[in-house]
């Protein structure tokens, strides 16, 4: 039953509950029922016939609104995320090009300087080309929890890292999706995906473990840990851990905390809802 449906019947029903009442109560209650007491009684029929069904119909409008608004948060999400695309490829793709071009031209240089620092200027523009354009292809790629269960579309991360990389991953997770909008659904799955990518690009992990929980004000914790050498919180500010940098951005931005640490041995990467729950 569509918007279109049930506005017609709620404004159908009481007409015809009256005219029903007035053609049974002329042709068959009429010697039973005096015309002031069937004055009375058509009102509190209506009321009846109102409660027992336009309230449901009122329930299901208001759950075709919800859905409505939900699918308008979608939109907007993945129009941001085309025109976030749409900026890194005419930006910061071009000029990566050009870059690495320039780069290049180091290694015919004859000067010791320039020979000593090719490697390290051809590495970081390669990897900043390629996560440039991974996060190109990632942003204009309709996300599978739009498609699916966003949990389930969780699980699939994980077991793509697991297979592509061999590092093992266990995973807790209870956090509600009706308690993520869409939009919060998009940047948190985003921000795992991140969080493991650092991990096989720098931590040389042999295990991972990621918890998402409800906490008991209402909110959520998001922890992502790993075994590996690791890092801090002071790593962050490291020009090479942009990708990084670009998470504790968008938790900015969506008033979520985060943090980075170095706790028993493992490095963890926090993501709660709230700044106060760090």
């Amino acid at each position: 039953m569509n918007y279109k449906h049930i506005k017609i019947l709620i404004l159908v029903i009481p007409t015809l509950t009256i005219a029903i009442w007035e053609f049974v109560r002329h042709e068959y209650l009429l010697p039973y029922i005096s015309m002031e007491l069937g004055n009375w009684l058509a009102p509190l029929l209506v009321f009846l016939v109102s409660v027992t069904l336009l309230l449901k119909l009122f329930q299901r409008m208001e759950q075709l609104q919800a859905q409505l608004r939900e699918e308008q948060s979608a939109k907007a999400a993945l129009q941001e995320r085309e025109a976030v695309a749409r900026e890194l490829h005419d930006g910061m793709a071009q000029s990566l090009f050009l870059l690495g071009v320039k780069v290049d031209k180091l290694k015919a240089a004859e000067t010791e300087a320039a020979a000593a620092s090719y490697p390290g200027l051809h590495q970081v523009t390669q990897e900043l080309n390629d996560y440039v354009r991974q996060a190109i292809s990632s942003l204009r790629k309709e996300p599978e929890h739009e498609m699916s269960s966003w949990q389930d579309s969780l699980q699939r991360l994980i077991v793509q890292f697991e297979e592509e990389h061999g590092i093992p991953v266990i995973m807790e997770w209870s956090i509600p999706e009706a308690s993520l909008s869409a939009k919060e659904k998009v940047e948190l799955y985003s921000s795992v995906r991140e969080g493991l990518q650092n991990i096989r690009k720098h931590a040389e992990a042999s295990e991972v473990y990621v918890q998402g929980l409800s906490t008991p004000d209402g909110g959520w914790r998001v922890a992502i840990q790993d075994n590996g050498h690791g890092m801090d919180a002071q790593q962050l500010e490291d020009p090479r851990r942009f990708g990084l940098r670009i998470v504790r951005e968008r938790a900015r931005q969506l008033g979520w905390g985060m943090n980075l640490a170095r706790r028993e041995g493992r490095t963890v990467l926090s993501i709660t809802s709230s700044r106060e729950d760090l």
